[in-house]
């Protein structure tokens, strides 16, 4: 972590903070690992399901047969996930936030171990399963690790520690294009190695999450355990007196104490809920529903178009650019907040979209347009990690109290995944009829979005789960009404304003 880093948002970052965020994220960068893998080998993955289909019955596999298994290859990793993702709460409050990493690495070394080993057992059956397993641990981990990490980091830096979940689902992405590389690991003989590496993070992680504390929110709320939760806390803060930190726990598990334990159906009866996992939803569906796995899907023909020798270069590329620019939301989420970076993020990506349209039209009349084309992918990557890419992830985190957050945090990536398969299975259909005007599609749910982030989001940066949490409850459900009330609740308390470590006030 770079030094300039142990200070950011006021707070020092302690060695055990550090450490925590660290460990929980390699499961963020296996997530982007995953996603990004299985693109590159993939002729040459279809060449070893046909040599298997040859080995069994003597003849070469039928052209529908081999679509039919890659895409379900491809599609069952987001079936995984979506299915997985379901379970989050449950398995989050039964085991605990580490202890559910830490199982969860199991899943990992299955899936891993039958992708790496099909090529040798002559096996699709064993890769497809892979998949699915490995999706599995990826639906999994996409809610436990910003669960963890939005809990054990402070109020202040609670938005710029949550990024780093998204910065490591695209490196994993980078990581996996370029050791996908025919020159690397994405060769007929090393494919098995570049699947099955995937459990050499799962290693790292199991040895170092036993020296990283369970969430003291969880410990304290959901357990009980205050002497624990105290423990940790001042091994994440480095400070001997928390009491000001337990005292905000204490207020949210009061309030959590007053009212029933939430289920996933309570979330959308119940008009405490029914808002705010209304917003979760929408602002997962923006990230999956924006394009740009589109965009991936349309780079390395546009690049092609350009006269790029090599366009898997010109698509590492992208990768660069999609790390480059989620580091800097990483720093501009506290400064800028939350809902002015998702605006910021999809108004970008919308003009990008439509210059993506207007560009792709004329590239067969204007050659030079394709020089725009790419100028507008990496516009559209670069606004994505902006606002969209890394927001959505932690953002659901925020808008609920300890009791509701673990089922909301199962509905929103439930939601994401289940838009992330639609989109994978559905994209090319759609951009077999519209062209290239599939791209005004999602400019105009860009704007949707949009729209509704500007009318319907709040601000929680420099905000207390529970300050959050209680204008919900206490607000009509106009977010400028509910921006003003939150900081009206700030003006209320000195107490409270000691929670927000100075910065409760500024919009």
């Amino acid at each position: 972590m770079p030094a300039g880093f142990q200070q950011l948002g006021g707070e020092r970052i302690t060695g055990t903070l550090a450490l925590s965020v660290f460990t929980a994220v390699l499961g963020s960068l296996q997530f982007g690992y995953n996603i990004g893998v299985i693109n590159a080998p993939q002729k040459i993955i279809e060449q070893d399901y046909n040599s298997t289909w040859i080995h069994r019955y003597s003849e070469p596999i039928p052209e529908r047969t081999l679509t039919s298994l890659w895409s379900l290859s491809v599609a069952i990793f987001s079936i995984g996930g979506m299915l997985s993702s379901f379970c989050v709460g449950f398995v989050s409050e039964w085991l605990g936030r580490r202890k559910a990493m830490l199982i969860n690495n199991l899943l990992a070394f299955i899936g891993g171990g039958l992708m790496g080993m099909a090529k040798l057992c002559r096996s699709f059956e064993m890769m497809i399963m892979g998949r699915f397993i490995i999706g599995a641990y990826c639906g999994l981990a996409s809610g436990l690790v910003p669960m963890y990490v939005g809990e054990i980091s402070p109020t202040s830096l609670r938005g710029a520690l949550g990024t780093l979940h998204q910065l490591a689902i695209v490196t994993g992405i980078l990581i996996a294009q370029i050791l996908g590389l025919q020159s690397l690991l994405g060769s007929q003989e090393l494919w098995p190695v570049l699947l099955g590496v995937t459990v050499l993070p799962t290693v790292l992680q199991m040895a170092l999450l036993p020296f990283c504390p369970e969430s003291p929110r969880f410990l304290y709320i959901v357990r009980c355990q205050e002497h624990h939760a105290k423990s940790g806390l001042r091994r994440l803060t480095g400070k001997q007196e928390v009491s000001d930190d337990l005292a905000e726990m204490k207020e949210e598990k009061r309030r959590m104490d007053m009212e029933r334990k939430v289920s996933i159906p309570e979330l959308f009866r119940s008009p405490m809920y029914r808002q705010p996992i209304i917003i979760a939803i929408l602002l997962q569906l923006s990230q999956q529903l924006s394009g740009i796995n589109a965009i991936f899907y349309y780079s390395t023909s546009i690049f092609q178009t350009a006269g790029v020798e090599s366009p898997v270069y010109a698509t590492i590329g992208a990768g660069v650019v999609n790390c480059a620019f989620t580091v800097v939301s990483l720093f501009l989420v506290e400064k800028m907040g939350r809902r002015t970076l998702h605006m910021l993020g999809l108004s970008g990506m919308c003009v990008c979209a439509i210059v993506m349209t207007i560009a792709l039209a004329l590239l067969d009349s204007v050659p030079w347009m394709s020089y725009i084309s790419m100028l507008a992918i990496f516009g559209f990557v670069a606004f994505f990690e902006v606002g969209p890419g890394p927001i959505p992830w932690f953002f659901v985190a925020e808008l609920f109290s300890q009791g509701p957050r673990p089922a909301a945090m199962a509905v929103a990536g439930f939601s994401n995944w289940t838009a992330n398969f639609i989109i994978g299975m559905g994209f090319q259909y759609i951009a077999n009829v519209a062209g290239p005007y599939v791209f005004l599609i999602f400019a105009v749910l860009l704007l949707f979005f949009l729209l509704f982030t500007f009318f319907r989001v709040p601000e929680t940066r420099g905000k207390t789960f529970d300050q959050i949490s209680a204008a919900f409850h206490n607000h009509p459900p106009t977010m400028m009404d509910l921006d003003l009330g939150l900081d009206m609740e700030l003006g209320k308390s000195s107490t409270e304003l000691d929670y927000l470590g100075g910065e409760g006030n500024e919009n």
